[in-house]
């Protein structure tokens, strides 16, 4: 596989009982020290999820993030297959960059 997945989201309407869910049912251990109530877990790969409630109170959704060493060309290379741009480039920390595509069924992917 050329692009690995290295996160997930999982976002809600109630994010610490999601929390609670999946740090049970997979053993997580999240550190929820971070804005907004944000949970986030990392393994011994480097390999992270997000658990949290959603922005505006909607019932979320599941997203995954897969690497990019280039992610304005992914995000060309998916519009010219059928998919459409939600979130542009943007710097959410120094060291990271996200994006956000829906495919052609409307999917929601995210690039990191």
């Amino acid at each position: 596989m050329a692009a690995k997945v290295i996160h997930v989201e999982v976002t809600g309407k109630d994010g610490p009982a999601l929390q609670k869910f999946y740090s049970e049912v997979f053993e997580w251990d999240l550190d929820t020290n971070l804005p907004d109530g944000y949970g986030m877990a990392r393994d011994e790969s480097g390999f992270t999820s997000g658990i949290g409630p959603t922005r505006d109170g909607s019932a979320g959704m599941v997203t995954f993030y897969v690497h990019s060493d280039d992610p304005a060309a992914t995000l060309r290379r998916a519009e010219e297959l059928g998919g459409k741009v939600l979130m542009p480039l943007t710097e959410v920390a120094p060291e990271t960059t996200i994006a956000l595509f829906a495919d052609p069924e409307g999917h929601v992917v995210g690039i990191m």
